[in-house]
């Protein structure tokens, strides 16, 4: 839609290429605070940045293991006790495999292009059917990202769609309604498949004692899971919304005798 307004990844601040982040990209990239990621720096946690001049550049890998660290803190651990574990993985030489299943078991699930705009033109776009309200609610649910007069909707797809509903008569009110719908019953589902996941492919002892080779299995078991919850889930709901459909139009059938 060429009314939508996108900045590409020269502008974002990670122009040095793929894989390449500032501290404040990173940082954004990782759901933690600037503050958090120099001291898992000074903690020995995260290794330093590659330097280039006086820019600090910092790597997919970087990403990877502060994801990792925000996750077993998440998980109770504190981080004397994330060092200790990080660096006896690093002494049996697994450390590599640990980071390498994290990076499989996280990544690609969320391919959703990012559309930045001013509110002005997100206004131009909606008219008069969206409000403050709506765009207040939008960015709880975490659909847009405001700061200062710019603000960021996470996937051009569902702005796209978003759109398309409300130009046939659809309030944005009730799309917000059914995307909060929508993003409780994902969440039950993800859970349902995470819960598979970790009794029949991680197993009862966790990470922690679990062998280079058996990380591996469980990395390429999670890069095997990917295509397979998006195909269950497409197809699941295609079924539904036919059966539904084909019910509504029986409905609108008999409704003209």
């Amino acid at each position: 839609m060429s009314s939508l307004v996108h900045e590409d990844a020269a502008d974002d601040g990670t122009s040095g290429g793929a894989g390449r982040y500032r501290r404040e990209d990173l940082a954004r990239a990782a759901g933690v605070k600037v503050r958090n990621l120099r001291y898992y720096q000074e903690r020995g946690l995260l290794p330093p940045p590659r330097r280039e001049g006086r820019i600090a550049w910092y790597s997919e890998d970087h990403l990877t293991r502060l994801r990792l660290i925000s996750d077993l803190l998440g998980r109770g651990y504190t981080v004397n006790g994330i060092g200790e574990l990080l660096h006896a993985w690093e002494a049996g030489g697994g450390l590599s495999q640990l980071l390498g299943m994290e990076r499989e078991m996280t990544r690609d699930w969320v391919r959703e292009e990012p559309v930045t705009m001013s509110l002005a033109e997100l206004g131009e776009l909606f008219g008069p059917a969206a409000t403050a309200e709506d765009t207040r609610r939008a960015e709880r649910l975490g659909y847009v990202r405001i700061e200062g007069d710019r603000v960021t909707h996470r996937s051009r797809r569902l702005l796209e769609a978003t759109l398309t509903l409300v130009r046939q008569g659809v309030p944005l009110a009730e799309i917000l309604d059914a995307g909060d719908f929508l993003q409780v019953q994902a969440g039950a589902l993800a859970d349902r498949f995470v819960g598979l996941f970790r009794r029949h492919v991680i197993g009862a002892d966790g990470l922690g004692r679990l062998s280079a080779t058996q990380l591996d299995h469980i990395g390429a078991a999670a890069a095997a899971l990917r295509p397979v919850a998006r195909e269950v889930v497409a197809a699941e709901f295609a079924k539904a919304m036919a059966l539904r459909m084909e019910a509504e139009v029986a409905e609108l059938l008999r409704s003209q005798q």
